[in-house]
């Protein structure tokens, strides 16, 4: 089966910001919005992982969240590590600085770009930050998710989906100022991070940070990001109350963000599925994308069931 690919392609939003898209499939069948994570522009959600997905029969749309790849960057918000820290402890970010925008913000973004191709409802699927964000399209544009799947993410809650100690060093560490010197250090947090019974080929891998530095990658947009995570609000009552059929997956060995947020968010929303795999850490392994789309469209048959009772 042959999926057609679009062009890299722009959606102008009301609010001003420019979102850079592109589609797998046909326009006719069921849309499924994939959020990627923190300072991940949409390659990260690779090629042959959508082209996979629209082969089971789904109009795919991956796109980069504003401050990533070719999406609006806003550079007017000047932020820097010490308001990183602040925010990680929980102090009030004070004086020149204040948050740029919210996850919120960034849901209603997903929700423009929804407009912007005229489609009025879709399955939603978010990895890390993009997890949180799709979280909240279902929690506040709730006619907009068909489905929710939630990728190596939390609620919000601070007790839960905390990071290990040994991640922080290269989350903190600088990437130079050089198109090699951002390569390396991301080689290196791929290392941290990355599904030890899964290993990652180390030429796509730099490829992949070779293609997202050259896209429009900005460390200050990086920072504006993060600002809005640590910032987001406690999801759990709110996840309670959703109406939806809901997937939760999560690798036991994700050091980024521990399985209990995985685990939390699917106690708080009603009949999620939970899908915990042993060996996978905070990464997509290619040898799990069948997986990861067996899952995805199995909550996506249990939506037609739903609409047919």
């Amino acid at each position: 089966m042959s999926v057609t690919m679009s062009d890299e392609l722009f959606a102008s939003l009301p609010s001003g910001i420019d979102i850079c898209y592109q589609t797998f499939g046909d326009p006719a069948d069921p849309a499924v919005l994939l959020i990627m994570g923190l300072g991940g522009p949409m390659g990260w959600w690779p090629a042959p992982f959508c082209e996979q997905l629209a082969e089971r029969g789904f109009f795919v749309i991956r796109y980069d969240n504003r401050d990533t790849g070719r999406s609006t960057k806003l550079r007017q918000h000047r932020v820097g590590r010490s308001d990183v820290v602040r925010a990680f402890t929980g102090l009030p970010i004070v004086g020149r600085v204040s948050v740029p925008y919210s996850i919120s913000d960034l849901a209603a973004d997903a929700v423009g770009l929804l407009d912007h191709l005229d489609i009025p409802r879709a399955h939603i699927a978010g990895v890390s930050m993009g997890g949180m964000i799709a979280q909240t399209i279902a929690i506040e544009h709730p006619s907009r998710a068909l489905t929710l799947t939630s990728i190596m993410s939390t609620t919000g809650r601070r007790t839960v989906g905390f990071q290990n100690p040994k991640v922080f060093p290269v989350l903190l560490s600088s990437a130079g100022r050089t198109r090699d010197s951002y390569v390396e250090r991301s080689l290196k947090g791929s290392k941290v991070i990355g599904s030890p019974a899964f290993p990652s080929d180390d030429a796509m891998a730099r490829d992949r940070a070779y293609e997202t530095y050259d896209r429009g990658w900005t460390a200050s947009g990086v920072t504006r990001q993060m600002l809005a995570v640590l910032t987001q609000p406690n999801r759990t009552a709110a996840l309670r109350g959703l109406d939806l059929p809901a997937l939760v997956i999560h690798g036991l060995n994700d050091p980024l963000v521990h399985r209990s947020g995985g685990k939390a968010t699917a106690d708080a929303i009603p009949g999620a599925e939970h899908l915990e795999i042993a060996g996978m850490a905070h990464d997509m392994p290619a040898q799990l994308y069948s997986t990861y789309i067996d899952a995805i469209a199995r909550t996506a048959a249990r939506a037609s069931d739903s609409a047919e009772r």
